[in-house]
Order: structure tokens, then C-alpha cells, then sequence
């Protein structure tokens, strides 16, 4: 039976993106066009679209009463010869000023980690498969080291954004640019299972977990992050295709680490999510990257310091033994096209887990099996104080939130 897969983004706010040119660049063949008081940019915009070929990108009216548009030659000619023009602009490219430690990183304790993310320096060395929309491989925040395509298209290149996003939380250089993942620098295989739509099926995230399972070990691949979710429920590894994959993928020695699902529902009815073998995240809302609550909100409406409110959540034993929480609320991260973006999921609290057991095997305070490895990132999430300020709540278990800091 066909099945599709659809990952769900809460709240998907864009925050900052540039081209991949340097900055302060000029932009060939795009200019900003100011008009003069007493005119109607926006008519004026549609005057220059008609007879000067102008392609308008945007119009503004308040903080400036103009448009940009690519023009031609010819056209930007025809553009300042207008009387009603002020003057036209080159357009640029900018970047982000300095490197970023994003809330969640700094939630979990990744900035007081072994590498110390943040610091401007240290990577590690242990390979994430991302099996996802692909990866951006020319993101100069990403050591993407390779990758397989089993969507459309002939690359692994990311067609959505998705996967680069979730690619920098787990692993953005420490290098002072843009932001920083858990995992800094760590090589990233980029495997693309879902299309541009961000939708895919059972087959094709299949064929991203064979490939992954048999490169594992030529390519160092020790981790697998699985930012999706389709309908089902928990079996035996021989019960249907996609947990039988799974189950062989993590005997051949790669620890899964998937999302919970955004329907605020419990994930027993959600693969891989409800798989025992991976490790299942929930999602946290965090504001401030610091315990204590309080926070006032910022991407999206939430109560900081508590389970999000779009979040699953474990009821049954079984599913809460492989379950764990990390922030999915306002997560700033890379995106395709070299830029930057926030967005909000379990599919972002995932890869805070995923570059966590990443780093916890490079430093080499996790060792042995995959599940002996996601006992101890639960073991360890659960020994931290009561003032860390999350704990999985009775009921709806969320599981204890994730900590970076003794790797």
C-alpha cells in the first residue's frame, strides 16, 4: 500500500536570506527605483512593468516610496529618464553581522559542550545523514560532505528549505558567521527522500535509509535525522517495510532520531515516531534560550519553558522508553540559497537531539549500540536539577529535555 509523508512547519517565519555572493556586492541587473513626493510609486512601478520591461521584485509606500525591479539596460535607461524618478540604486547583497547562538543551542547546552558552540572555533568529526528535502550543498555554514537523491530531480540539492534548516541545527560551523549547530562543522550527508512540496512515500524514504545503511560505514555515518511523519503504528521489525528498514539500518550501527509530529496528538499513531528502535523528540517552546520561563513569545504565540502547544506526546510505556524533549519553537537556522530562517516544529526539535548524539559520540562519552546511546542521552537528560526547567510532564509524557553540556 502507497503511503505519503508530510512534515508539518508550525509558524513558518522568515527572519534574514541572502544570495550567495559576496556581501556588498552589487547585484547584477537590479536596482531600487525612488520616486519622487506627490507620486504613486506603486502606479508609477506598473507605468516602468509596461513600456521599460521592468520585472518588479517589490513596491514600497512607507519606509520608501519606490519599487526595485530587474531592468535591462535599455529599460533602466527609459527608468531615470522619467521625471517622476528621484534616483535609481544598484542593488546589493548583505549578510548577517556576526554569528549567531541560536536559543536552542543555547537551551541544551550545547555553548558549554566539549566544542562549545559559539566560541568561534572546534568541529567534530562524526558524519549525520539528513533524510530529508536535501541539503543547500553550496551553504557556506554546511560541510556537506555528499549525499543521494531518492525524490525528483537528479540531486540531493534542497528544493524546499526544510532539510538545510534542520542540516544547521545539528551541525552549523563554529567559524563566526551566520549561526552555530550542535554538532559545529560535522560532516553532513544530504538525503534527499521528499520533494520541493516537502511530501514523499514509504519507497523513497526507504531508499534514503538503504543508502544510508549501506554507506554507514564507509562514510563514518553514525546518526540519522528523520524530520517526518505518515500514519501508522508501533510492531515487530518485521511487521511492515519501512520498521523493518529502519530496524536494519540501526543494527548496522546508525542511531535514528526522529520527530514527534506536530498534531498535538499522541504519536502512537505516527512512523517512525512510534518505532521503539529510534529516538522519538518532542518539542519545547523556548524564547530566551534559558530556564525559568517567562520569556515573552517572539516568532509565535506559546508559554516559554513548557511543551509547544502543537507538539505529541508519548502515552504508552513503551513509546515514553524512547522518547525525549528539545526546543521547536522559533528555531533560527540555515536555509536553502546560502541564507537563514525561522521556523518552528518537532522537526526542529529533532536535530538538536541529532547533532547532541553526534557529539556525544565524538567526544566519546557515548559508546556501544544505538540504543545504548539513546539511553544515555535520556539517562543524562533526566539527571539534571529541577531548575533546568523541564521534566516530561505526567499524562502527556514530552520526556526530559535534552542536555549537551558534559559531551
Amino acid at each position: 500500500m502507497h503511503r505519503r509523508f508530510l512534515f508539518v512547519l508550525a509558524a513558518l517565519v522568515a527572519v534574514f536570506a541572502f544570495a550567495g555572493t559576496a556581501a556588498g556586492a552589487r547585484i547584477p541587473g537590479q536596482y531600487i527605483v525612488v520616486v519622487k513626493s506627490g507620486y504613486d510609486g506603486r502606479a508609477v512601478a506598473r507605468d516602468h512593468a509596461r513600456y521599460a520591461g521592468a520585472d518588479v521584485l517589490y513596491t514600497y509606500g512607507r519606509a520608501l516610496n519606490g519599487y526595485a525591479a530587474r531592468l535591462t539596460p535599455t529599460g533602466l535607461a527609459a527608468v531615470r529618464s522619467d521625471s517622476r524618478v528621484a534616483y535609481v540604486s544598484a542593488d546589493r547583497t548583505v549578510h548577517a553581522v556576526a554569528q549567531t547562538l541560536p536559543t536552542g543551542i543555547n537551551r541544551i547546552q550545547g555553548d558549554i559542550s566539549s566544542t562549545a558552540s559559539g566560541n568561534g572555533s572546534g568541529s567534530v568529526g562524526t558524519a549525520v545523514a539528513v533524510i530529508d528535502t536535501g541539503i543547500d550543498p553550496s551553504h557556506p555554514d554546511l560541510n556537506v560532505a555528499g549525499g543521494y537523491n531518492c525524490s525528483t530531480g537528479r540531486t540531493f540539492k534542497d528544493g524546499n528549505g526544510h532539510g538545510t534548516h534542520v542540516a544547521g541545527t545539528i551541525a552549523a560551523k563554529d567559524d563566526a558567521n551566520g549561526v552555530v549547530g550542535m554538532a559545529p562543522g560535522a560532516p553532513l550527508y544530504a538525503v534527499r527522500v521528499l520533494n520541493n512540496a516537502g511530501s514523499g512515500s514509504w519507497s523513497s524514504v526507504i531508499c534514503g535509509i538503504n543508502w544510508v545503511t549501506a554507506n554507514a560505514a564507509s562514510k563514518g555515518i553514525k546518526v540519522a535525522n528523520m524530520s517526518l511523519s505518515g500514519s501508522g503504528s508501533d510492531g515487530t521489525c518485521g511487521s511492515a517495510a519501512l520498521h523493518q528498514a529502519i530496524c536494519n539500518s540501526v543494527g548496522a550501527g546508525v542511531t535514528y532520531v526522529v520527530a514527534a509530529g506536530n498534531s498535538g496528538t499522541d504519536f502512537k499513531g505516527s512512523v517512525p515516531a512510534a518505532y521503539d528502535q529510534v529516538l522519538t523528540v518532542t518539542a519545547v517552546a523556548d524564547f530566551n534560550g534559558r530556564p525559568g520561563g517567562g520569556a515573552a513569545a517572539t516568532c509565535r504565540a506559546d508559554v516559554d519553558d513548557t511543551a509547544a502547544d502543537f507538539s505529541n506526546y508519548a502515552t504508552l510505556a513503551s513509546d515514553q522508553s524512547h522518547t525525549i524533549a528539545a526546543p521547536g519553537v522559533c528555531i533560527l537556522s540555515t536555509w536553502k540559497g546560502g541564507g537563514y530562517n525561522t521556523i518552528s516544529g518537532t522537526s526542529m526539535a529533532s536535530p538538536h537531539v541529532a547533532g547532541t548524539a553526534a557529539l556525544c559520540i565524538s567526544s566519546g562519552a557515548c559508546s556501544g549500540t544505538p540504543a545504548q546511546i539513546m539511553q544515555k542521552l535520556r539517562s543524562d537528560a533526566a539527571a539534571q536539577p529541577s531548575s533546568y526547567g523541564f521534566t516530561g510532564v505526567s499524562g502527556r509524557y514530552y520526556g526530559y529535555l535534552a542536555y549537551a553540556g558534559g559531551y
